[in-house]
């Protein structure tokens, strides 16, 4: 008996208690754990690049899985998938083009290849069948598919009477001072725009988000991969929960210098998880800290046009600001990404008082 609850103890604890590797930049990395992040969980999809519809090819089945995991693929549970490049995977190739600004070709061509290896938020773009990403989007009206964020099915989100929201950590992670710093900083970024204030609390059990880090099977049904890969999930509202993978190599400084295959930037990945903490679901807007991918080496932390637009339909803006001041979009705009409706009415009066004038 006392040994069954041990390792009972030791399965609950083993994927909870796992301590992250955090370092404040690349440098700083000890040279013993670049060789295990060299290679990727997907790296065997490199093989598949230039495969089609009527090929048999190996592996084809685990990339069925992938585009399963991620919504491409409609199916309740994971099947034994064959290597058979069938019309149901050339239907997710597309669908997936089109949500990265591919070319729809249905083919595995190298720049679809290429974007299929980058690390990734474990959210699926597609969710009960149904896409909100550019796949789902009409064509607008200068010729472009529509690049805009989107949201979970059915638009959940915070209650009115709830805009201070509370945050703790997984106590038994024992993260210090600098990390969490890192996600009040992310939480920052979100507030900027909304009337939302996020509070840390100790109190884990009772806070509005929780978050953790954990490796593999954590007990929700989204595995974790080891390096690269999924990086982490985060759950829509009201359920709170944003799970990071304890197998990357995180860097926690505001500076993060390009060069390492296999760091990644926590903050810009706390920033994105939050998108969806908030409801927030993908964006097709590559500049978008909503985007799904994010390379290593690269930090992304500021919201774009497209992420602030998205989360004010949910919350409004934030009532302190004026306009004027605070948080600036740079320039981030993105091709294919829609025009803003005040451009195009200033627009169409300028071509109404124009076609008066010269009658």
């Amino acid at each position: 008996m006392k040994i069954s609850i041990l390792l009972l103890f030791i399965f609950f604890t083993s994927s909870i208690t796992a301590f992250p590797h955090f370092f404040p930049n690349v440098s700083s990395i000890p040279p013993s754990l670049l060789p295990n992040a060299t290679a990727g969980a997907w790296d065997s999809f490199h093989k598949l690049s230039g495969c089609h519809s009527g090929q048999t090819v190996p592996g084809i089945s685990k990339l069925k899985n992938y585009f399963h995991y991620f919504g491409y693929i409609n199916s309740n549970t994971f099947k034994n998938y064959t290597d058979d490049f069938d019309d149901g995977l050339e239907s997710a190739v597309k669908n997936y083009q089109l949500n990265f600004n591919l070319n729809a070709t249905g083919e595995l061509d190298e720049p679809t290849v290429n974007q299929i290896l980058k690390p990734r938020c474990g959210v699926a773009d597609i969710i009960n069948g149904s896409s909100t990403m550019n796949s789902g989007k009409a064509a607008s009206m200068i010729g472009h598919s529509v690049a805009h964020y989107s949201f979970f099915p059915g638009m959940p989100r915070w209650s009115s009477r709830r805009r201070d929201l509370t945050y703790a950590f997984e106590p038994r992670n024992q993260l210090s001072d600098d990390v969490k710093r890192v996600f009040g900083n992310a939480f920052t970024r979100w507030s900027e725009w909304t009337p939302l204030t996020f509070t840390e609390i100790s109190n884990y059990n009772s806070a509005d988000l929780k978050i953790g880090f954990y490796g593999g099977d954590h007990g929700d049904g989204e595995n974790f991969d080891g390096v690269l890969g999924t990086l982490a999930h985060a759950f829509a509202p009201p359920r709170g929960l944003l799970h990071l993978d304890s197998d990357e190599t995180w860097i926690i400084d505001d500076v993060f210098a390009s060069g390492s295959p296999s760091a990644m930037d926590l903050e810009s990945v706390a920033v994105h998880e939050i998108g969806h903490l908030l409801g927030l679901g993908h964006s097709s807007v590559e500049e978008a800290v909503m985007f799904p991918t994010i390379s290593s080496g690269v930090r992304k932390v500021e919201l774009a046009r497209d992420d602030v637009e998205g989360i004010q339909v949910l919350y409004g803006s934030n009532p302190t600001g004026n306009g004027t001041t605070g948080p600036t979009f740079g320039d981030r705009e993105s091709s294919g990404a829609h025009v803003g409706l005040p451009l195009l009415v200033h627009v169409m009066f300028l071509v109404i008082g124009l076609t008066l004038f010269l009658l």
